[in-house]
């Protein structure tokens, strides 16, 4: 018994379909993907406002008081000119942005604490919800 010798490979039609399912998945998983990006910046944002309020309260325990609204975050890297008992830098490294490239909001008093510390999200206004929510350091 002689076996015939079939061509193999794939036709046209049979490679249509894999494209098709393939495009299929992209569309639903893509845009479940990106919005996981989204997520991980708010949070990205909670964490470094987390590591800023230690920063800020080790700053007040070593000089007595919260840097002023003037000398703002900046005080915890650069001692600020009238500051004898400044211990710092409080921060490892450099003071960062948010994760969408802005300085973070730092007010002292604060409306709603000792000091409001503050990113306005991916919009860059106030209010807003999803990722252009306010992330702060009081709720």
């Amino acid at each position: 018994m002689k076996s015939k010798n079939l061509a193999r490979g794939f036709t046209l039609l049979e490679l249509l379909v894999v494209m098709v399912i393939i495009g299929l998945l992209a569309a639903y998983v893509g845009p479940r993907f990106f919005s996981q990006i989204g997520k991980s910046e708010v949070k990205a944002a909670r964490a470094q406002i987390d590591g800023l309020e230690k920063a800020i309260d080790q700053y007040r325990i070593d000089v007595g008081h919260y840097p002023s609204t003037e000398d703002g975050l900046a005080a915890l890297m650069t001692r600020p000119a009238n500051e004898k008992k400044w211990s710092g830098p409080y921060l490892k490294k450099a003071l960062p942005n948010d994760p969408w490239g802005r300085p973070y909001e730092y007010r002292q008093p604060g409306e709603h604490g000792d000091y409001d510390l503050l990113s306005y999200g991916k919009d860059g206004q106030p209010g807003g919800s999803g990722e252009a929510e306010d992330i702060n350091n009081w709720e």
